[in-house]
């Protein structure tokens, strides 16, 4: 019976890690997610200016319907509010967009036509950027043009 005791004290003293052990362990997961998440610092910002793009072509798209049935583009102030709710002064009007559109910061769409980016006569559709103020570098639009 002595030997069956002393079998047993030894697996119940060296089962289980130590205090070091887990943290080191730790600190290795914790390394691996920070450079994890440091990689994909950069896909979510493509992401959102591809969500950007993609935008801003379904408006130019409603903004065609808009424009078909109107025959012409809103203007300015009208923006792209009347691409939702019936500006007044159409005649056959219906909705291009169920409800308005926000970029992926939050942010309302600008608009502005006449276009003063736009050389064909298009309207000027943009998103504000992260920081949402108009005329900074991190504006995106339909203009092909780097301000």
């Amino acid at each position: 019976m002595k030997t069956e005791t002393g079998i047993y004290r030894y697996r119940a003293a060296g089962a289980g890690f130590t205090l070091i052990e887990i943290m080191l362990v730790l600190a290795i997961i914790a390394m691996l997610m920070g450079v994890g998440i440091w990689k994909l610092a950069g896909v979510t910002d493509k992401g959102r200016e591809t969500r950007v793009k993609g935008d801003i072509q379904v408006i130019m798209m409603a903004l065609r319907k808009y424009e078909g049935d109107a025959g012409a583009f809103p203007n300015t102030n009208q923006g792209l509010q009347a691409l939702v709710d019936d500006p007044g002064n159409v005649r056959n009007w219906s909705p291009a967009l169920d409800e308005p559109l926000y970029d992926p910061w939050g942010n309302e769409y600008g608009y502005r036509f006449p276009g003063k980016y736009s050389k064909t006569g298009k309207p000027d559709i943009f998103s504000r950027g992260p920081d949402g103020q108009e005329g900074t570098e991190d504006d995106m639009g339909n203009w092909t043009k780097k301000r």
